[in-house]
């Protein structure tokens, strides 16, 4: 799941799924109060690092007469254009949290925001729009508990917190708000990220969570974080219970990053018996999930000593593994299990990339997977029809960066997925036989799946 970026000693957002969570070397950022001696991650470059925000330039700084950083501003613009070669018929792209048209030009994701540390108070803010908020934040089924309460409310805000630093050890926040989750190692921003689309294990996972969080930092090169949450990405609970989380960091060197993600909390609804009994009846069914990450830097020259050839080199392992059980689920079957391993190069003084990736998913149950269509005219489609205790998804990623420079990315990418059962759109599309979602539906139609896809994409980032 998604990340996020960070000034000194707080997390801000830019990502994920996923442990969405950037950290640019406090030497550079801006936003990093220097009353402190007990820096932690000190004079790092993390800027290459899957998942964090490459930026090493913050040119939207405010500072007060005596030269301290009070207020940080950032905004970007994503758009791609994604060509899926089955060319679906309603041009609806399935299966991913970060595009959902195809063959047409889309706007992801555009984002405004404002943060500050200054004198120790935390501020953040960060408004968006785009067709990612549809995707992800438009299929929170929380909003229906109760009423005041929906995602109109919410969706425009990608991150918004408030908190307090504490001078304790290397660092401590509290801080309460809406957050990019800190599951998963690629970030809600592509432009943190490796690859255009999210590896399956983290688009599988959260994006954000609402609640309250504590950071500590214990060490100058560890850092651990407590969460208290309304739910899996959730801006609501679903019943009484809270989910809890935990977040470690561990940076032995600036080419080494070890990470380990924990969540677990009851997502349940009321069971179906509430209805016949009046009042509300919440089954005793819990989630785990715990996310694992290596990611490591191999190969690194002074690009200013550098005319060609290979300037970085790194890699990346995140796997994730999690389940649910209790009353009426049989863990047996109610678990999700998968990896994903990027590799990738830097050249031409690092304006240039080249990122392969592989990975897979088993979701047997499929209580994390996308529904891949609507249902036919029957009720039924090829998904739910197939086995329903089998679900493997694998995928094949290459991707081309030309950065020019810290504010601007050029990304070319091929992707091919499989699975061992009908979910990703064909030539027929998932739609209606029209391919207009105010069609009627005829009793004999069925979305068109098929068991591969094949897509090309291209994307212009602008971060400033």
């Amino acid at each position: 799941m998604k990340n996020l970026t960070i000034t000194l000693l707080l997390l801000t957002t830019g990502g994920s799924a996923l442990a969405q969570t950037t950290e640019p070397s406090t030497a550079q950022n801006p936003a990093t109060p220097a009353t402190e001696s007990k820096v932690p991650f000190d004079g790092m470059d993390l800027s290459w690092v899957n998942g964090q925000n490459r930026q090493q330039n913050f040119p939207l700084v405010f500072k007060d007469k005596d030269g301290e950083t009070v207020l940080t501003g950032s905004a970007l613009l994503d758009g791609y254009f994604n060509y899926n070669f089955a060319r679906p018929l309603d041009n609806t792209q399935t299966i991913s949290a970060v595009m959902g048209r195809t063959n047409e030009f889309s706007l992801a994701l555009a984002s405004a925001g404002i943060e500050s540390n200054y004198k120790n108070i935390i501020g953040r803010l960060w408004v968006q729009t785009g067709s990612m908020a549809h995707v992800v934040q438009e299929t929170d089924g929380s909003v229906l508990h109760g009423r005041n309460t929906s995602t109109g409310n919410l969706k425009f805000i990608r991150e918004a917190a408030a908190g307090y630093h504490f001078n304790k050890a290397y660092g401590l926040n509290v801080e309460l708000g809406i957050f990019m989750s800190y599951i998963g190692l690629e970030s809600y921003v592509m432009q943190e990220n490796w690859n255009y689309q999210r590896s399956l294990v983290c688009d599988f996972t959260p994006f954000y969570f609402q609640g309250a969080r504590v950071q500590f930092y214990p060490a100058k090169r560890f850092k651990t974080e407590l969460w208290l949450m309304n739910g899996w990405q959730t801006y609501n609970s679903f019943n009484r219970h809270p989910a809890i989380g935990n977040s470690n960091y561990f940076r032995p060197s600036e080419n080494l990053q070890l990470v380990a993600n924990f969540y677990y909390g009851n997502d349940s609804r009321p069971g179906t018996d509430s209805i016949a009994r009046g009042v509300a009846s919440y089954p005793n069914v819990v989630r785990f999930h715990h996310d694992n990450s290596i990611v490591a830097r191999y190969y690194h020259k002074d690009k200013s000593k550098t005319l060609s050839g290979i300037t970085q080199a790194a890699f990346s392992l995140n796997t994730h593994y999690g389940f649910q059980s209790g009353d009426g689920v049989a863990r047996k079957d109610n678990y999700m299990f998968g990896s994903s391993l990027a590799n990738r190069l830097w050249f031409a003084k690092n304006k240039m990339a080249l990122t392969t990736r592989v990975g897979f998913v088993k979701n047997p149950s499929r209580y994390l997977s996308f529904t891949p269509a609507v249902l036919g005219g029957d009720g039924t489609n090829a998904f739910t029809r197939s086995d329903p205790g089998k679900l493997t998804a694998k995928e094949l990623t290459i991707t081309y960066d030309i950065m020019p420079s810290d504010f601007v990315t050029f990304r070319f990418e091929y992707l091919h997925r499989s699975a061992n059962v009908p979910y990703f759109a064909g030539p027929g599309g998932t739609t209606s036989p029209s391919g207009y979602s105010d069609q009627p539906i005829p009793a004999n139609w069925q979305p068109d799946l098929r068991d591969t896809e094949d897509r090309a994409i291209f994307s212009v980032n602008f971060r400033l």
